[in-house]
């Protein structure tokens, strides 16, 4: 049986740490501080915006709650945003995604300053991901894949790591993390030839496909790590990941739990980023 790897021991130890910066930061005056906007009442977003709000609290992030209604246009979306870039008191934005009119959403991600961007929603940001820039931040739930590997002692130098979504929110931007690590990295989609075969030849494989249990026994083999990141519910309505867990977990040497795997190390994440983007303005 696979070693577990638990989120809930790797928000812990983020947490600490950044409790201690954030009381360092009040000493001389900055107080960190989040927006969240959130458009309509999906269970998905409230579900995060409750743990993203406990974790700011624990930590001591002063946070703004932003609530629209599910209608809300562009217009007024992006004028929230921009009383955010004006506000030299807010030190980052999460906006929950994706938005029903997408339209909307492509504005609001141009209209945000990327210095307040902590989550990864402008062009910027995806720049400096993809150049190792060091400017912006990288998706919070693609960092918490290797913050999580980091914790439990993952080496990824040299290694082959399989991951499996090309998604612009974790697939690419978490392959150009790993590859940072110096990774050896194999991006995998749908169009993939002989997925499980590739699967099954990595050391790491991340599963950010979006399909419930999509991953089986085929995919996997002895020694390997797995990471799951998808959330899905499955034939019988229960919180599921893109991994057959059951299956799975019977094969490989570690594998992340959904839900208590990566979600729970996301939102220790997102209050590093603004802890990171506050220390920059003093």
């Amino acid at each position: 049986m696979a070693d577990v790897l638990k989120g809930v021991p790797v928000a812990v130890s983020l947490t600490e740490e950044l409790t201690a910066r954030c009381e360092r930061l009040k000493a001389l005056g900055v107080t960190p501080s989040l927006a969240m906007l959130r458009v309509g009442e999906k269970p998905g977003d409230l579900a995060y915006e409750s743990g993203a709000l406990k974790r700011c609290e624990k930590i001591g992030i002063s946070v703004k709650k932003i609530i629209l209604p599910s209608d809300a246009d562009s217009k007024e979306i992006t004028a929230h945003i921009n009383e955010i870039n004006n506000d030299d008191s807010i030190h980052g934005l999460l906006m929950f995604r994706p938005l029903d009119d997408k339209s909307a959403e492509r504005s609001a991600c141009e209209a945000l300053d990327p210095s307040k961007d902590v989550d990864c929603m402008t062009d910027a940001s995806l720049s400096g991901v993809f150049t190792s820039s060091g400017k912006g931040y990288a998706p919070c739930t693609a960092q918490a894949c290797v913050e999580l590997l980091a914790h439990y002692g993952v080496i990824l130098e040299g290694k082959r790591v399989a991951v499996v979504g090309r998604s612009l929110v974790i697939g690419r931007p978490v392959s150009m993390l790993l590859m940072r690590e110096n990774a050896t990295v194999t991006m995998c989609h749908s169009k993939t030839q002989n997925l499980p075969e590739v699967c099954r030849n990595s050391d790491v494989l991340i599963a950010a496909i979006g399909k419930a249990k999509f991953i089986g026994a085929d995919f996997v083999s002895p020694g390997q790590v797995v990471i799951d990141v998808g959330i899905n519910t499955d034939d019988e309505g229960k919180l599921c990941g893109d991994v057959d867990y059951d299956s799975v977990s019977e094969i490989v040497r570690a594998i992340t739990p959904v839900p208590g795997g990566v979600g729970a190390v996301t939102t220790a994440v997102l209050a590093k980023h603004v802890i990171e983007s506050a220390e920059r303005v003093i």
